[in-house]
């Protein structure tokens, strides 16, 4: 058997001649570099213009890269305002309606003073609540509409007392337990209601439907002046509520009247406040006998 050869291939000498031509250039990068790094560090000015080249030559990208950057914040940006822009709109509506019905409830209360003439000498406090309790169950099942208090005899609840939220008129005590009681609803088929047009002398009943709608009937029969959107408030007729306290605004006229929706829905209500009865006799026996006699002639 003849023994190996002991000459390299051809491809054995390209290699080394490879890697000899690999350590040559790197030898001479590195020294190039040494180079320009003594010079840089002797002579930082000699490479302002190379480095303004170089500057120039990344910017349209950098300027690029720097637009797709704010340009996906923006729209992530705009992602977020549209999640949540939703919620922020029910809010905002909630408020405005909110406001809009202290509004009603303001202005309703002015014409209620410019009507009580006899009355402005005398300085009314502002009435505080029997008891402030949370609305514990309701009679949706049934045609009847009904709410149940946790409020009773011994939180000072008595029959008759009406029932209110934030909003508006929720209804007023019919039963009395020791610790609890029974609502009577607005939008109760038994329930009717006096009130008036916010901004007119217009008077009518509201009576109950048993659904979350009311009937407004109008006393004076004649052309209906109601409108969609007009509010209706509790007159004082009658006792038992405040005038001047918000019902319900128009959603559909009729003939002698409209359907109006009611603005203190009780299964969006969780705390309500009993009040007292409201009584225009206790008013009128607070006169002095000057202004009764002047309250007459006036009625005269």
């Amino acid at each position: 058997m003849a023994p190996p050869s002991s000459r390299r291939s051809s491809y054995s000498r390209r290699a080394q001649y490879g890697v000899f031509t690999g350590y040559v250039i790197a030898g001479v990068g590195a020294l190039i570099g040494a180079i320009l790094l003594a010079l840089s560090l002797w002579r930082p000015a000699s490479f302002n213009g190379p480095r303004s080249v170089a500057q120039d030559a990344v910017a349209p990208a950098a300027e690029a890269s720097a637009e797709v950057r704010a340009e996906s914040q923006n729209l992530i940006e705009a992602i977020r305002g549209y999640l949540r822009a939703g919620s922020q709109n029910a809010e905002l509506k909630q408020e405005v309606e909110l406001a809009r019905i202290r509004l009603a409830e303001a202005e309703a209360i002015k014409r209620e003073n410019e009507r009580l003439k006899a009355l402005l000498g005398i300085e009314q406090e502002e009435t505080k609540p029997v008891a402030v309790a949370r609305l514990i169950g309701s009679s949706s099942a049934s045609s009847r509409r009904f709410a149940y208090l946790g409020a009773g005899s011994v939180d000072g609840v008595k029959v008759g007392m009406p029932v209110r939220s934030p909003r508006g008129v929720v209804g007023r005590v019919l039963e009395v337990g020791r610790q609890s009681s029974r609502v009577l609803l607005l939008t109760d088929s038994q329930s009717i209601l006096p009130v008036r047009l916010v901004d007119d002398n217009v008077v009518a009943y509201a009576e109950g439907r048993g659904d979350s709608m009311l009937r407004i009937r109008l006393i004076n029969l004649g052309i209906n002046p109601l409108k969609k959107g007009d509010i209706f408030v509790t007159s004082g007729a009658g006792g038992y509520y405040r005038p001047g306290t918000a019902v319900a605004i128009v959603a559909e006229k009729t003939e002698d009247g409209a359907l109006a929706r009611i603005i203190s829905d009780p299964a969006a209500t969780d705390y309500v406040a009993v009040e007292e009865i409201w009584q225009p006799e206790a008013i009128r026996a607070a006169e002095t006998p000057i202004e009764q006699s002047v309250s007459e002639a006036d009625n005269t």
